[in-house]
């Protein structure tokens, strides 16, 4: 009886255009619903409604991730993903992520040494796919916000590809893009260098939950910033940001 549900549930799936059957055969349940899921939050994020939004009003995820260099196409791999939730300058409690990602491969030396994260640390963690799951159900369909984030959307996309043969549709604003427009012609724009000038408290680099606390409270500094020259919406920012 469960493995003629099993069946129904991945017969529904394939009707819903989640996934075919010959996947569904070769994953197994757990890892073709999972498939699914992930398929199905790629769909419909780019609403032209949100440009509407006031900045104040939308909902937005600040994610980071840690990974064992920087080609995903060339064997590099997540190692942990970090996230938290606000709405304009709040931080919504209890609304954050964190999980390592078995990398199945060995984390490098100097990688280990950056991060902290061990070969030991990973050897027991969730694999990617359930991982790239919890982080979309997680996320939502609310705007992602890195400091940087074509190394994070160049690896978001590799690994959604890998597992679940979708791009990345979120939208993604970048702080470093924002840091440009507000503050034009510094010598430098990295996130250790624009906490400082800004204020903000250096708690611990190169782990993503914790980096993305930091790049939050930049967010949070730069939204008011935002505002204050009577910088509304979201397409509002964005026709700014596009001059730059």
């Amino acid at each position: 009886m469960k493995e003629q549900k099993g069946v129904g549930r991945m017969w529904h799936l394939y009707k819903m255009g989640g996934i075919t059957p010959a996947i569904a055969s070769m994953l197994g349940a757990q890892n073709a619903q999972q498939m699914a899921f992930i398929r199905s939050m790629s769909k419909g994020q780019r609403k032209e409604s949100i440009m509407d939004q006031p900045l104040r009003d939308i909902e937005v995820v600040v994610f980071d991730l840690e990974t064992t260099g920087f080609y995903p196409n060339n064997g590099d791999e997540i190692l942990s993903v970090g996230a938290v939730t606000m709405k304009g300058e709040t931080f919504i409690e209890n609304r954050s992520f964190y999980s390592l990602v078995n990398p199945k491969r060995k984390v490098p030396k100097h990688i280990a040494e950056l991060t902290g994260i061990t070969n030991d640390l990973v050897a027991d963690a969730p694999d990617l796919m359930q991982v790239l799951h919890d982080f979309m159900e997680f996320v939502g369909k609310r705007m992602l916000i890195a400091h940087a984030s074509s190394h994070d959307k160049q690896f978001l996309d590799a690994a959604l590809w890998r597992t679940s043969k979708v791009n990345l549709t979120h939208r993604v604003l970048d702080t470093m893009m924002v840091a440009k427009w507000l503050e034009p012609g510094r010598d430098s724009y990295s996130l250790d260098d624009l906490l400082v000038d800004n204020g903000i408290e250096i708690t611990e680099r190169h782990h993503a939950l914790e980096d993305s606390v930091m790049t939050a409270q930049l967010w949070q500094q730069y939204l008011r910033r935002i505002t204050a020259r009577n910088v509304v919406t979201l397409g509002d920012l964005y026709a700014y940001l596009s001059k730059h």
